[in-house]
């Protein structure tokens, strides 16, 4: 029951009860800042749980930092872009100075949200394509291994690199191949991957093909551009 009342306000945050947390940080402001057994904040849980008054309450606390990161150094706004719908509470993160390129682009890409990835890219600065994670993957590393086209184009049009090998040896385009998106494949060969890279297999992006039919797909579409593969 103590450890259940010593994180009481990270359950209220989780649980989206705005009245406890509000009660919570009246009787202890500092409360803001205690750390749970995950080192999340009540700011991260209300994040996840999408809670916009709630992450109001506790962005108006004193010395919000924005960029706090968990245990596993996740940022409130790194878990927002990862939720459906979250556009309020992103947009009031946003406002209070959350640093885009803590790899929010890889969530958004990887989510295939545009809309979410277009705002990031409008920030002042701007979210980078060009931040790698810990496999070593670019933002459009993810939105060729989820298939998105509209993605990938505007990834590409905000300075991504394009042929970058992650920590597999994968560029974006084995991704895609591998994953069976002949429609992103065939995007990134439109603005100009190379197929000529082998990954740490020695394979290159074409091998991956899960079926003939990809593969073929690919070609047929290549040759109507009147690009060799």
């Amino acid at each position: 029951m103590a450890e259940e009342s010593k994180y009481a306000i990270h359950a209220a945050a989780r649980d989206g009860r705005v009245p406890i947390v509000e009660s919570l940080l009246n009787a202890d402001p500092k409360l803001a800042k205690r750390m749970d057994e995950d080192g999340r904040l009540p700011i991260h849980w209300a994040a996840s749980a999408n809670n916009f008054e709630i992450v109001s309450l506790l962005v108006q606390q004193k010395d919000f930092d924005p960029d706090v990161q968990d245990d596993i150094g996740w940022t409130p706004l790194m878990i927002a872009v990862s939720v459906k719908d979250s556009d309020k509470v992103v947009d009031l993160l946003l406002s209070k100075g959350a640093d885009v390129n803590q790899k929010t682009l890889h969530f958004v890409a990887s989510k295939a949200n545009l809309d979410l990835a277009r705002k990031l890219l409008e920030q002042k600065p701007p979210a980078s394509t060009r931040v790698r994670d810990k496999r070593g993957q670019y933002p459009l590393h993810r939105a060729a291994a989820v298939g998105s086209v509209p993605m990938a184009n505007l990834l590409i049009k905000n300075r991504s690199p394009l042929n970058a090998t992650d920590s597999s040896g994968y560029t974006a385009l084995h991704h895609a191949v591998a994953e069976g998106h002949g429609d992103t494949a065939v995007a990134l060969l439109k603005a100009g991957a190379e197929t000529d890279k082998k990954d740490m297999d020695g394979c290159l992006a074409l091998d991956l093909a899960p079926d003939r039919d990809v593969r073929k797909y690919i070609e047929r579409e290549m040759e109507r551009e009147g690009i060799e593969l």
